[in-house]
């Protein structure tokens, strides 16, 4: 409630500053026709579909699901990730997959952690070529500052890369500090050691042998995103000029706000803000730029919400007592 209070505020005050009242929004979202909403829902439907895969690929094969309910554990979990404040929803994944699947929990986290890392560098890289495209194509148009913003970016991109690699790294870090402050002296010191230890062969474990076949499965995803806010972006209004490029960059900012620990309820306030920023950067009216964000802020919540509990139902018809149970239904019998 609190969190949703914080996004009510956000919106507002977006909504002051860029002069956007709700009958703006109501008529930009009216736009939309039911062709564009279909095409919108579909790409949206192929994304959910990459990201389950792309989950089953960082699982190693001896622990490795069968596809529907993963796509049914990873929609629901998309849901709670995007609804929930300060992505705390992300744990959904790891109680889904092993109630549902029985995948054990530092499995499902490090299919989470790799994911994670491998969609903040394929962004990275998508911001960095989109910038870099319009540094040297469309200098003229291009902002100030879009090479270093260019370059930044796919610097950022091989970083994160290589930590999705080497996600043990990471975790090395952590236990290094425990033992420099001398916690690895305290129960709770021990047993955080000893967890890491097991995340950390967990996390090379996701990796090893199939990063490079995730990496094209997040590139594919991204396309999708980005095909996915420019048919919105186009249906709800603005400029037809606007390149893929230019969406790359434009969304890319939402995006980002949404996928930092900062987001608010739905990622309302932030996402807008971070919409408002990149396609303001493009030279698009404040305006314009706020109406439509919020526009495809919720349509992508109805189809998060309508895919997320298609994957809850999904989900109470998939599961099935675990093993231990059905033994204990056994001996009491």
């Amino acid at each position: 409630m609190l969190s949703a209070a914080i996004a009510v505020v956000l919106v507002v005050l977006l909504a002051k500053w860029g002069d956007v009242s709700f009958d703006d929004v109501v008529r930009v979202c009216r736009r939309l026709s039911v062709g564009t909403m279909l095409a919108a829902f579909g790409v949206h439907l192929a994304i959910h579909a990459l990201r389950a895969q792309r989950f089953r690929t960082l699982i190693p094969e001896s622990e490795r699901p069968r596809y529907g309910p993963t796509f049914a554990a990873a929609s629901a979990h998309n849901l709670a990730a995007y609804v929930l404040p300060a992505k705390t929803g992300e744990v959904a994944l790891i109680v889904y997959l092993k109630s549902l699947c029985g995948v054990p929990n530092k499995v499902g986290l490090s299919s989470l952690v790799v994911s994670r890392l491998l969609d903040f560098s394929t962004l990275s890289l998508a911001l960095g070529v989109a910038s870099l495209y319009l540094a040297i194509f469309e200098p003229d148009a291009a902002p100030a500052g879009i090479l270093v913003l260019a370059l930044g970016c796919i610097a950022a991109a091989v970083v994160l890369t290589a930590l999705a690699a080497r996600g043990d790294l990471i975790v090395m870090a952590v236990a290094a500090v425990v033992r420099l402050t001398g916690l690895d002296r305290t129960r709770l010191g021990a047993k955080l050691l000893e967890r890491s230890t097991e995340l950390g062969v967990a996390l090379r474990a996701a990796a090893g042998g199939r990063l490079a076949v995730a990496s094209l499965q997040s590139l594919a995803m991204w396309l999708g995103i980005f095909l996915f806010y420019a048919i919105l972006a186009r249906g709800l209004g603005l400029p037809d000029t606007l390149s893929l490029a230019h969406v790359a960059i434009g969304s890319g900012f939402a995006v980002l706000s949404n996928l930092l620990p900062i987001n608010s309820f739905a990622g309302f306030g932030t996402q807008e803000a971070g919409w408002v920023l990149g396609f303001g950067m493009l030279g698009v009216e404040r305006e314009l730029a706020l109406s439509t964000g919020l526009g495809a802020h919720v349509f992508q919540l109805a189809s998060t919400v309508l895919l997320g509990l298609a994957g809850h139902i999904a989900m109470g018809f998939l599961a099935k007592p675990d093993a231990n149970g059905a033994a204990r239904e056994r001996e009491s019998g």
